[in-house]
């Protein structure tokens, strides 16, 4: 696949092409660990069953992401990437796959991802942008985790059929406002683009709870444009994925932002599904105590069953070290909330989007330091 655009231009964006090598040598790491997609390659990669496939991936560029694109190519599909989130990526990885197994930083040879560690909102949607766009025509199918690259489509082709973009409102999110923003900016260059890209993707694929409750809400209000498999409920996926993956780096993560000792401290899980399950598990292995809020009743049982303390976040906020939210709800965590905490209290989420946590209104509070 040629990596130049018909402009003479790289048709990639990535941090830095000198960190392929370290980012080849973690992926043959992580090759040894995900045996299922190997014997994909070893199994099909000579019939190509994927040939014909234009796949555009929306999903965090990380070296394990890296040995699934790499798959899908030795497959015999063609694939475009971005990361489905601003701070996901890892940049040897996204280096690493841009460069191929058999290219250098100066010749790469591998295929065309758009994504950085740390982008702006802006910047996240330009990435997936780009990777909607070929050169001929579009995807036929979309490899998506949050939803956004669908999103972006049917929000694209909704707004091109009402001939305009909505002005945005006082209320709408920053990244909503975004999205509206570049869609302004495609309306005014093609006003049938995203109508166009639609109509040729035989369907989408989406790997996450957040994005496949976007999917069913379509699909109830008769807006959904093409089929959609839901990945994430597949069993391997969300009874193993969700709550041993969280498990293995609810910590992993809590550890390399603040080397904070978890052991004697008071956490509290918001939810109590897989991912709290397994971010319950993760933090209790490390010498916690965990206490779980939960809405749904049935869950709040598994979780006192589980030998959870199960309590109302009012009752608990003033004397928990840690909060870690995963419940894909909206502003679980506020402003105020947060304004009750201990000094240092450490405030996470594990769910898809940030929006857990009222980002913005802590940002609005008076005396803030970032």
């Amino acid at each position: 696949m040629t990596l130049t655009k018909v402009d003479g231009t790289p048709d990639y964006k990535v941090a830095d092409l000198s960190l392929a090598e370290f980012g080849r040598d973690e992926i043959r790491l992580a090759e040894h660990e995900m045996p299922g997609l190997i014997a994909m390659r070893e199994e099909y990669g000579d019939s190509k069953p994927l040939s014909g496939a234009r796949i555009t991936g929306s999903l965090h560029m990380t070296i394990q992401t890296a040995v699934l694109i790499e798959t899908l190519t030795a497959l015999g599909a063609d694939v475009r990437w971005a990361s489905c989130n601003i701070f996901s990526t890892q940049d040897h990885a996204a280096a690493a796959v841009v460069v191929g197994p058999n290219g250098s930083p100066d010749d790469p040879q591998g295929i065309p991802v758009y994504a950085w560690k740390g982008e702006t909102l802006e910047e996240y949607w330009w990435c997936t942008e780009q990777v909607l766009d070929w050169p001929e025509g579009g995807p036929n199918m979309i490899l998506d985790d949050g939803g956004d690259a669908t999103l972006l489509v049917h929000k694209g082709a909704e707004f091109e059929k009402a001939g305009v973009v909505p002005s945005s409102d006082e209320s709408d999110s920053e990244e909503y406002r975004v999205i509206l923003h570049t869609l302004r900016e495609s309306l005014a260059n093609s006003p049938d683009r995203f109508t166009k890209i639609a109509a040729g993707i035989t369907g989408v694929t989406e790997e996450t709870t957040t994005g496949v409750l976007r999917l069913y809400d379509m699909q109830r209000d008769g807006s959904l444009l093409f089929p959609a498999i839901n990945v994430n409920d597949s069993v391997t996926k969300s009874k193993f994925d969700n709550k041993y993956g969280c498990r293995h780096s609810l910590v992993d993560g809590i550890n390399r932002a603040t080397d904070t000792l978890i052991g004697g401290k008071v956490a509290v899980v918001f939810g109590y599904g897989d991912v709290g399950k397994g971010s319950a598990d993760s933090l209790r292995g490390q010498g916690a105590r965990v206490i779980v809020t939960e809405v749904d009743p049935i869950c709040a049982l598994q979780a006192a069953m589980d030998g959870y303390q199960v309590a109302r976040l009012e009752d608990v906020i003033g004397e928990a070290d840690i909060f870690i939210t995963a419940t894909g709800c909206f502003d679980v965590i506020t402003a105020d909330d947060m304004q009750k905490m201990k000094h240092q209290a450490i405030v996470g989420n594990i769910g898809h989007f940030d929006n857990e946590i009222d980002m913005a209104g802590l940002a609005a509070l008076p005396g803030v330091t970032r």
